[in-house]
This record gives C-alpha cells, sequence and structure tokens, in this order.
C-alpha cells in the first residue's frame, strides 16, 4: 500500500468514521486518533471540521460527475442523442456502483452526506454541494425531466427529492432491509447491485405518473 500523506490520511480515517458513525456523530478527535495525527494538522489542511467534511464529499462526488458525464457522453453518441428516463437512472446507479468499487466507503459516505445536507443548519453545505456539482447533475436532470410525465416546475423538483430520499432510505438501511427479507423468504442477502438495480422502473414510474394538476395522461 502506498504512503499517505498527512491530509490524505486524515480524509482516510475521516471517510470511514463518517461511514460508520455518521458525520455529525464524529469528532475531531476521532479522527485524528484514527489518523495519528494531531489536532492542528486537521485545522493546517482543511481549516475545519466543515473544511474536512467537504474534503471528503469531494473524493467521492468528483468521481461521481466524471462517471456520469462521461456514461451520459457515450450513451447520447450512440443513441443518436437519445436516452430514456429508465437509461438516465441507470446510468446514475452504474455509476454509484462503479465508485464503490475502487473506494468501499463511497456508497455509505454518500448516504451519510445525503443525511447531513437535509439537517437544520447546514445551509453552508447545501451552498456548497449545489455550487460546487449542481451544474454537474444539470445534463442528467434534463433527461428526466425530458422523459417525465409533464408537470410544472415545482412538481419536478418534489419528484427529484423523492429519488434522492428513496436512494438514501434504502442504502442507509440496505442490511436492515436486506435482513428482513432474509428472513420473510429464507434467501441469500440481496447484493447491492441487485438493490440499485430494482429501484430503477419503480423510481422511474414516479417520475412518469400523472402529475398533480395533469388531468390527463399524455397521449
Amino acid at each position: 500500500m502506498p504512503h499517505l500523506d498527512t491530509s490524505q490520511s486524515i480524509v482516510r480515517a475521516a471517510e470511514v468514521l463518517f461511514a460508520e458513525n455518521g458525520f455529525a456523530e464524529t469528532t475531531v478527535r476521532q479522527i485524528t486518533a484514527k489518523a495519528g495525527v494531531n489536532l492542528a494538522a486537521v485545522n493546517y489542511h482543511f481549516g475545519s471540521k466543515k473544511g474536512l467534511v467537504q474534503a471528503v464529499a469531494e473524493k467521492f462526488l468528483g468521481p461521481l460527475c466524471e462517471q456520469v458525464e462521461s456514461s451520459l457522453a457515450e450513451r447520447l453518441s450512440a443513441s443518436d442523442h437519445r436516452v430514456t428516463l429508465e437509461e438516465a437512472l441507470e446510468i446514475l446507479m452504474r455509476s454509484l456502483l462503479m465508485v464503490n468499487r475502487d473506494n468501499d466507503q463511497a456508497l455509505a459516505v454518500f448516504m451519510r452526506l445525503l443525511d447531513l445536507a437535509y439537517m437544520k443548519n447546514q445551509e453552508d453545505l447545501r451552498d456548497f454541494l449545489v455550487e460546487r456539482y449542481g451544474q454537474r447533475f444539470q445534463e442528467l436532470v434534463r433527461i428526466v425531466r425530458e422523459d417525465a410525465a409533464p408537470m410544472e416546475d415545482d412538481e419536478f423538483f418534489w419528484r427529484l427529492h423523492f429519488l434522492l430520499g428513496s436512494i438514501t432510505f434504502t442504502l442507509s438501511n440496505y442490511q436492515t432491509i436486506s435482513a428482513l427479507e432474509k428472513r420473510e423468504f429464507q434467501r441469500d442477502d440481496a447484493a447491492v447491485e441487485e438493490v440499485l438495480h430494482r429501484m430503477i422502473p419503480v423510481l422511474s414510474a414516479g417520475f412518469q405518473a400523472r402529475a398533480d394538476k395533469t388531468f390527463f395522461c399524455r397521449i
């Protein structure tokens, strides 16, 4: 294993603890103890715990954006610039899995990050995520919007957050749900890949369902 410099050691220790315990529950002292550094090292490299959270977010979201962008570009070029809603969702799910393959903490960190971003008093984190990464997901959102049922912008906004909420809940509680399935159906634990695959038609149907203010289905 290559030697990690101090900042890399801190980020690695932080993402492991964040994945296990959550962002709010993990203290800087726990991180420095795991990384084998002193408190001043965190302040020197990241300024604060908030800066460290952003560094952990970047380590995951940067590669995720790259994977989504490259997959979309490849699919668009192979399909005469036409991608369906289900294909867009599959690209998102596959991208999550690809990033998790390269970093085994990635999915857990992503779920914890979304949980934190929805908490009160986290405006700075929400602003950081939107400003740094919002634009990079716009093509994916555009495709979903284009192939979804006709609806007003405010309803589409809510359905996007239903999407994020569904992914967050399912993966945050993956072990519990898998154990419930195993007890109910006497089968082996479902792989994460299988769970994400099963979510695609459900999420797609949610976007394609008739909107609240639409009284006729799209013909």
